[in-house]
């Protein structure tokens, strides 16, 4: 789609659009109504038994006769909440250290102040959790991170102190980063992806690996195979990777592949609808089938012969054993990469914890496209693997049940230990 044409807009071919992002929607249409469903569980905002404060309101006067009724007992009719925020403001604490001489011998005596404490005045971790919160989940850019600091608690800081504290906090982060890392490595079901940025005004690209309790992300000029190597030396020995049809991610030695059947789906739908293509027709309910099947597999079912599995394999081998030379040649291109990964196709259907699609790590590496819409790009190298390491540390506590702030406190607090 050249300078953003397609069919619809301007005269280029519908051929063209093929593999494009203006796909429809693989989602069926479903004959519930929309909004929450009957019988759902509902969540509300309840009132406190026991609120913080309480304000009375009493009748003074009668206001038919105008009686002062001031000291009449009252008696209780209605009580409403309202939940407001207090005043926000910044608390500076000052530590004191002082010495005492020994009355017995004359030694001074020195109390010691706590560790951390390495400059006369200095930021603490509720501040530097704060500041990694927002800037590497929320994704606010330093400028209107510092705005908001200043309006609601008051507390003037600089963008340089903002990028000082976010480094310490990448600094102490690491350990746990590389324990992902090494988790993520001995996993058995494993999904990766990546998507391009731009760091420094320069094309790169974001790389995840995750599973159901970790994510890991990093950041490399080279979407190739080097990237991935780097990372894993080894590739993932024990694990089934779950990626699309990217030849480095294809290329990782892992215990087995499993291609995104939703990638697969997305692209014949594309070419039923441009080309209306009988084989895509015929290949996508196979697909759409294997879904169904997955659905319906109990945990035992895994552990014996499965008809339904087989006969799915024999049809899908029956359609990439057709001669499609004479098709169109994004159509060859792609019935030639299902012929070379066939044994990566219906993994899914032998492993209950292997997913049929990519989705997970979609939404994992979804976060550098909505930080670079809100942030912008990265300023430099440094800055994108900062970002890499909070991030893998606060998506995988987020995936562990854990507070996100909480998350960014323990590793702010970790020089202080």
């Amino acid at each position: 789609m050249r300078n953003g044409r397609k069919s619809k807009t301007s005269h280029t071919p519908p051929s063209q659009d093929i593999g494009r992002s203006n796909q429809k929607s693989l989602r069926e249409k479903s004959d519930k109504p929309s909004g929450g469903q009957k019988g759902h569980e509902g969540h509300t905002l309840l009132m406190r038994e026991t609120p913080d404060e309480v304000k009375e309101y009493h009748p003074d006067y009668c206001n038919h006769c105008g009686t002062d009724i001031s000291q009449v007992p009252s008696t209780l009719i209605e009580r409403k909440q309202e939940v407001e925020l207090p005043p926000l403001s910044a608390q500076y604490i000052e530590h004191r250290n002082f010495q005492k001489q020994c009355s017995c011998c004359g030694e001074v005596v020195k109390s010691q102040l706590p560790a951390h404490l390495h400059a006369s005045i200095q930021y603490g971790a509720t501040v530097a959790a704060t500041i990694g919160y927002l800037s590497v989940y929320q994704c606010l850019p330093y400028q209107r991170l510092t705005a908001l600091l200043k309006r609601l608690f008051h507390l003037p800081i600089s963008e340089g102190s903002v990028q000082n504290i976010l480094a310490r906090l990448h600094a102490n982060a690491l350990p746990a980063y590389e324990c992902i890392q090494q988790k993520i490595t001995e996993s058995k079901v494993v999904g990766s992806d990546e998507t391009g940025v731009s760091i420094g005004g320069k094309k790169a690209w974001f790389f995840t690996w995750q599973n159901e309790s970790l994510t890991l992300l990093s950041a490399s000029f080279s979407r190739g195979y080097d990237t991935i190597s780097e990372r894993f030396p080894k590739g993932l020995p024990q694990a089934v990777l779950v990626s699309d049809c990217w030849a480095a991610q294809l290329k990782t030695p892992a215990a087995q592949h499993q291609l995104c059947i939703a990638h697969l789906l997305r692209e014949l739908a594309n070419f039923e609808s441009a080309l209306n293509c009988e084989w895509s027709i015929q290949m996508k309910q196979v697909l759409t089938e294997s879904l169904l099947l997955k659905k319906k597999l109990t945990p035992a079912d895994y552990d014996k012969p499965q008809i339904a599995v087989l006969q799915l394999n024999n049809r899908m081998a029956a359609l990439l054993a057709t001669d499609y030379s004479h098709k169109h040649k994004k159509v060859q291109a792609f019935h030639k990469r299902l012929q070379k990964h066939q044994h990566s196709i219906f993994t899914f259907l032998h492993h209950p914890k292997v997913p049929s699609d990519n989705n997970a790590s979609e939404r994992a590496i979804r976060n550098l496209k909505v930080k670079n819409k809100i942030s912008g790009c990265f300023r430099s190298e440094k800055g994108a693997h900062q970002f890499a390491v909070l991030r893998s540390v606060v998506d995988t506590a987020i995936k562990n049940t854990c507070s996100v702030f909480d998350a960014f406190f323990n590793i702010a607090s970790f020089s202080a230990e």
